[in-house]
């Protein structure tokens, strides 16, 4: 748990610092929470969920790989949806011999961080098992992020509008397309 604490931090740090998700970005973390010196794009298929699952490697899957992390930068689509399709593509293309699971987690929240999205709830998220060849799945995994972001975001309105001794939350009806005046800020 200290690792995966260790690399969360790493996380928050690379947000800060205004960092694009890179496959060396998703090495460096991958490399912290397994507690490995070296963490390299697997080099041969992959089995996941006690085989049940296969994840094949042809000539062009790294770099597949690579242009799904950067289209985590388009700003034209919302940052849930951002989140949530990287989050699958790290846990469907299972780019390291382990630890997958956990990097899609922390490169989840590295999105919804960099786009200002702080959740304080994301157990729903990371137990639920998800099919590679799912398509309904993935949608309702994007809608579930967005779920929850949003009731994070009503949570700290609420809890903003006590502090400043307002018996009522002020409203926002928060669309991470189209931005929201109040800070998104959570935790």
């Amino acid at each position: 748990m200290s690792r995966l604490l260790t690399a969360y931090e790493d996380v928050r740090r690379e947000v800060v610092t205004g960092a694009n998700l890179t496959p060396d970005l998703l090495s460096r973390w991958n490399r912290i929470i397994r507690g490995v010196p070296v963490a390299a794009f697997r080099r041969a298929p992959a089995y996941a969920k006690n085989g049940r699952e296969w994840y094949g490697l042809h000539a062009d899957t790294e770099d597949r790989f690579a242009s799904c992390l950067a289209e985590t930068a388009d700003r034209e689509t919302p940052v849930t949806a951002r989140a949530a399709r990287v989050y699958l593509d790290v846990a469907f293309f299972h780019p390291y011999d382990d630890g997958n699971a956990r990097l899609a987690g922390l490169v989840l929240q590295f999105v919804l961080l960099r786009g200002s999205v702080e959740l304080d709830e994301i157990a729903p998220i990371l137990t639920t098992v998800r099919r590679a060849d799912d398509a309904g799945g993935a949608a309702d995994l994007a809608r579930l992020v967005h779920g929850i972001a949003v009731a994070t975001h009503r949570r700290w309105l609420r809890a903003t509008a006590r502090k400043a001794g307002s018996p009522h939350a002020p409203s926002c009806a928060h669309d991470f397309a189209t931005g929201c005046d109040a800070p998104m800020r959570f935790l």
